[in-house]
């Protein structure tokens, strides 16, 4: 199969410098980042794409087999790298995607060289010594709603999410965003990423990382941030000023600026 049209991959930027691969969450696509590309396309290749099920990618090459895991989503990852041949390229990925950055970098190191993580979490479930922002009555809650009624569990949902309350246009979007994916496609991804523990994945990690919190988000709380750093050797925790679980659209400027500045710092 076409990588490249399967997973719908765009490449901009610079093409002289260093390669940075943008990842978006579940129920997204990589139009939410186009308030990033900017701060980096002056300095850097930037490499966009949608995960299979999202945005404009081949829903033919779904399947459940495979995407039942963050492992398939993560070899979908590598074998974009590998189509554009891409070396030590910087894998920035939002929520979920950080985790399946984290699996990626493991499957072909001599792809990515580096990692940001925009409010990661490797379990949203909550036990004893570990805070992940959610019982497991929640999270069957959440997926029993979302699998009986997508189109209504995203309009609730997503403003929750967002958390800007003053800025409702964002949470629109994102509604928008969940309702444009196939229910079916998202199910799958909503189980794969609210079930998933990839705990033991981040103590694997070998490259330079940024780890960015925000100040308030009821999805990965700083608990969440905290742990993520603390378990990564080396990485490097910044909390944004900023609300929601998108920080990349409710707070691009201090996002892009918290980017760029360890872009800057990578030899």
């Amino acid at each position: 199969m076409d990588v490249a049209r399967r997973n719908n991959v765009t490449v901009t930027g610079n093409p002289r410098g260093r390669t940075v691969v943008l990842a978006h969450g579940f129920g997204c696509d990589q139009n939410m980042w186009r308030l990033t590309v900017p701060a980096l396309a002056d300095d850097y290749q930037v490499v966009l794409f949608d995960f299979v099920g999202a945005g404009r990618s081949d829903a033919s090459a779904f399947s459940e087999d495979r995407y039942s895991s963050l492992d398939g989503y993560a070899q979908d990852v590598v074998e974009v790298c590998e189509a554009l041949d891409l070396r030590d390229a910087v894998f920035v990925g939002h929520s979920v995607s950080a985790m399946i950055g984290v699996l990626a970098a493991d499957l072909a190191p001599e792809r990515i060289g580096a990692l940001v993580m925009v409010a990661p979490s490797p379990r949203y479930i909550d036990e004893d010594g570990y805070r992940g922002g959610f019982s497991e009555d929640d999270i069957d809650e959440l997926l029993g709603s979302l699998e009986s009624n997508y189109l209504g569990w995203s309009a609730a949902m997503a403003p929750v999410i967002m958390g800007n309350a003053d800025r409702p246009e964002l949470g629109d979007e994102l509604r928008n965003s969940f309702c444009a994916t196939d229910p079916d496609m998202a199910r799958v991804f909503a189980r794969t990423t609210f079930l998933s523990d990839s705990r033991e994945d981040l103590k694997r990690v070998r490259v330079p990382t940024l780890v960015l919190d925000c100040t308030q988000d009821v999805i990965a709380p700083r608990e969440v941030g905290a742990y993520v750093h603390r378990s990564i050797p080396d990485s490097t925790l910044v909390t944004l000023d900023a609300t929601g679980h998108c920080p990349h659209l409710s707070a691009p400027d201090a996002t892009n600026e918290a980017i760029t500045a360890f872009l800057a710092g990578l030899r």
